[in-house]
């Protein structure tokens, strides 16, 4: 039986992630793909780009550093994701404190989470064909945490390379995560249903 995706037959892909969650969810698409050797990626971004903007245009930053180092024939696929609480950002903690402080700001509230995608398509010498983008937005309701549940949480699953200081897919999210608005897969950090949209047209 053939894959809806075997229009990707004609490439190589690569993921451009160092994400454990977004190789998995990738994964999801019973698609071949590799991983790109990781590179070291300026993340600054405009001061006066709005906050929702920012991971489609980190997206796009990443895809154009990867790609110029790409062979013909490869599809690259970049990715990032903040955590938005208000118009705060809120990225990766820097430690296991900064982490304890932003589940407390995110104790009993609503945030946004927001994934950019860029998916590029590679050209000879090194020239990208075509190159879309996007991003995705989900609400994520938590309910109140106690000192003891985000101890508990921080000290055994060590949320340190996520955004927000969470993993949905964790402990935290059965017990304090009260609801969604939008993409399960996107809070994970690859919005798959839009991903899988866009790839079908290359």
């Amino acid at each position: 039986m053939n894959n809806p995706l075997d229009n990707l037959n004609r490439y190589d892909i690569v993921l451009a992630s160092a994400s454990p969650r977004r190789r998995e969810l990738l994964g999801m698409l019973d698609i071949p793909f590799t991983i790109a050797p990781g590179i070291d990626v300026d993340e600054s971004y405009p001061s006066d780009l709005t906050p929702e903007r920012i991971p489609e245009y980190l997206a796009l930053k990443k895809s154009a550093a990867y790609t110029s180092s790409l062979p013909a024939g490869t599809l690259c696929i970049t990715a990032d994701t903040i955590v938005l609480l208000g118009e705060e950002v809120l990225g990766k903690p820097t430690g296991e404190a900064d982490a304890r402080r932003m589940l407390h700001r995110l104790s009993g509230r609503t945030q946004r989470v927001v994934t950019g995608v860029a998916v590029a398509a590679i050209g000879e010498r090194g020239a990208t064909v075509r190159t879309e983008s996007f991003s995705a937005v989900s609400e994520v309701e938590f309910s109140e945490l106690t000192d003891e549940e985000i101890d508990y949480y921080v000290t055994r699953y060590t949320p340190l390379d996520k955004a927000g200081a969470y993993g949905i897919q964790e402990w935290i999210g059965a017990a304090a995560i009260r609801g969604i608005r939008g993409s399960f897969y996107n809070v994970m950090g690859l919005p798959l249903h839009r991903l899988y949209s866009l790839l079908r047209t290359f």
